[in-house]
């Protein structure tokens, strides 16, 4: 299923700031350009070579707006009756207050959960999105899963035990995994895996509040746009009009959306076709005193010792430029010049 058609209750999905939220410690307090981890030290209770179980859910995959959170969340195999026992639910069920308050139920048990968040960008995603190569958002959310996974079990946790809530088919998927993680013993990919296992359900609270409280207090990049842009923006998903009124208001018709905005999204997409302007952009590295590179390849009608001269200059030009800084309008919009697609 396309992510953009996922479907959500517009009531229970507002960003409007709230002082009375919980802000989880793995938010964040400068602008989300790059995708980061936050990882829990290891339960205090937890033995040496301890065997545990772990979840894996994720928060924000369908929205147009802000990150996808990925969490897993895990404690002694023989200590998930007691964990079940705290009241976990699949996270998309419970309204905001009762998923702050679970978090603060994860919080205060360092003794028995570990857990961790990888916050994946809005701009990561769409530069995968938008590879050469072929990389949809189910490769990217099994790689995270696998990351999330390989981390824990380097940072000394004994896993024997692994349940997910599946992204595509869960056969293939489990497959996959067991293939990877050959000492896990027991590996479980499941549809609404966050509503049938509470391990998995914890993992869904921790994705969850933690991409709420990044989205409640983004940091626009953006030079001037925190104190003039609104944050009225609804719930992300394409199909909200509050999300939808926000987008058409904020889109720049030259420079697009800003950095909170998945760009890769067909909504975005379309805006821009429809309402964005075409820009030539003139190869401003164009000089008459920089040998043409064409030199480097092909033959020369003078001759031989004519190509070699000509290789030579254009070294010697490349190798004597100096770096030029970057341009003021790329460091007020927070551009950059991407070379690795």
């Amino acid at each position: 299923m396309n992510p953009e058609d996922e479907t959500i209750d517009m009531e229970e999905a507002d960003y409007s700031v709230s002082e009375t939220a919980t802000r989880p410690p793995s938010g964040t307090n400068t602008p989300l350009l790059k995708s980061y981890t936050y990882a829990t030290p290891l339960p205090t209770d937890l033995e040496k070579d301890q065997e545990c179980i772990l979840g894996v859910d994720e928060a924000g995959r369908g929205p147009v707006l802000g990150p996808m959170v990925y969490g897993i969340c895990y404690c002694p195999l023989d200590k998930k009756d007691e964990l079940a026992d705290l009241g976990f639910a699949d996270s998309k069920t419970l309204k905001e207050n009762e998923r702050d308050n679970l978090l603060d139920v994860i919080m205060s048990r360092p003794d028995l959960i570990g857990w961790s968040v990888r916050v994946l960008s809005p701009m990561d995603i769409s530069n995968s999105m938008l590879r050469k190569e072929k990389y949809n958002l189910n490769a990217l959310a099994h790689d995270t899963t696998i990351q999330l996974i390989k981390e824990t079990i380097t940072s000394g946790v004994n896993l024997k035990e692994v349940y997910v809530d599946t992204v595509g088919p869960p056969e293939s998927y489990q497959k996959k995994l067991e293939g990877l993680f050959p000492s896990i013993t027991k590996i479980v990919v499941a549809k609404k895996a966050d509503s049938k296992y509470p391990i998995v359900s914890a993992a869904s609270i921790c994705a969850k509040v933690t991409r709420d409280d990044v989205l409640r207090h983004w940091i626009f990049a953006e030079k001037g746009l925190d104190s003039t842009i609104s944050r009225e923006f609804g719930s992300g998903y394409p199909g909200d009009p509050k999300t939808k009124a926000w987008l058409k208001a904020t889109m720049d018709p030259v420079f697009g959306y800003p950095n909170i905005v998945r760009f890769s999204w067909a909504t975005c997409k379309t805006s821009l076709d429809e309402s964005g302007k075409s820009v030539r952009w003139p190869d401003d590295d164009e000089s008459h005193s920089q040998p043409r590179i064409t030199a480097l390849f092909g033959q020369s009608s003078a001759g031989g010792a004519d190509l070699a001269q000509q290789r030579k200059q254009y070294s010697t030009f490349a190798s004597n430029a100096a770096p030029r800084p970057r341009p003021q309008l790329m460091q007020d919009m927070a551009l950059k010049s991407v070379i690795d697609f």
